[in-house]
């Protein structure tokens, strides 16, 4: 996995979380619908996402490292 592609996953599973939760306890967590959503627009825009830069500090490769060669990764 790389860090693009867990924060898809993550992202996905959040909204689908708060949407069911939502349904099933208190329309309230639809706010954390919202802010994921605002936190993925903005990151389209500024290239700063929270949860990528954590990931890239625990070691998990990007999509460009991960199709580069052994001995060109650093």
């Amino acid at each position: 996995m790389t860090v693009e592609r867990i924060v898809l996953m993550m992202a996905g599973i959040f909204i689908l979380l708060s949407l069911a939760l939502s349904q099933l306890h208190h329309p309230y967590w639809l706010w954390v619908t919202a802010f994921v959503g605002a936190n993925l627009l903005q990151s389209s825009f500024t290239g700063f996402c929270p949860l990528a830069i954590f990931l890239k500090k625990m070691g998990v490769p990007t999509e460009q490292q991960a199709h580069l060669p052994p001995e060109r990764q650093s």
